[in-house]
């Protein structure tokens, strides 16, 4: 069995280049992989398409990464939140590009791209903007959009466990987009509160099996956003 475990974040996303299309888990502050993204911050690799439920709060995480202009482009639900400010400052001064997808197809678009699926049809979104340019079909009397499939090259995830094989389980609501990223990427980056050695997971409980998980670094004391955008902290 291959150990898949990592000695330092830094190291971890050390295979990250410049171009990459990059998949971020978490809802807001649940899930997110805040040491893995500062460590992407620190080395510097720039001209990124970021997947992200949104973009970011305060000036750490996410919304850092961001705001050191590393993120070409943007796609999620949400680009606005109560605490975001470096996202809308950039877009608004044409520095990054945003697709705008529904909560629910956004989840099914990843889903598809890891399930090998190219393209479904959804009823959300006809009629507005976000159906300009894309194929809309009659089906039992009704119009549905044509959605096409997201992958990544990489993702980068967040844990409550994992085993040196890489089978992952998440902490309730913290789990979120990340199984689903750990199947639509090419290389899944995971960082794990506690990494434990195979067979100590009761199969029964694993979420993500770890065929789909390439590296594991195990952060005991994750940071978490809303603490540090309450004290005002930034990064770098």
């Amino acid at each position: 069995m291959i150990d898949k475990t990592i000695g330092t974040p830094a190291e971890a996303v050390s295979c990250i280049g410049d171009g990459a299309v990059v998949m971020i888990g978490g809802f807001g502050e649940a899930g997110s992989p805040v040491e893995l993204v500062h460590a992407l911050i620190d080395q510097g690799t720039g001209n990124l398409t970021a997947i992200n439920n949104n973009t970011g709060n305060g000036e750490v995480g996410l919304a850092a990464l961001i705001g050191n202009g590393q993120v070409r482009k943007m796609i999620c639900s949400y680009p606005r939140s109560s605490h975001s400010k470096l996202f809308p400052d950039r877009y608004r001064a044409g520095e990054i590009e945003l697709e705008l997808v529904p909560q629910g197809t956004l989840a099914e678009r990843i889903r598809a791209g890891g399930a090998g699926i190219p393209a479904f049809y959804t009823p959300t979104a006809v009629g507005t903007p976000l159906a300009e340019g894309k194929e809309v079909r009659q089906l039992d009397g009704h119009p549905y959009l044509l959605e096409r499939w997201l992958k990544a090259d990489f993702a980068l995830v967040r844990c409550e466990t994992a085993d040196r094989v890489g089978n992952l389980t998440y902490n309730k609501t913290a789990r979120n987009f990340g199984p689903l990223m750990c199947m639509a990427a090419k290389t899944t980056i995971v960082q794990a509160r506690r990494v434990v050695e195979p067979g100590e997971i009761d199969p029964e409980h694993v979420v993500t099996p770890g065929i789909f998980v390439d590296r594991i670094v195990e952060v005991p004391e994750p940071l978490h956003e809303s603490r540090l955008v309450a004290e005002g902290r930034r990064y770098p």
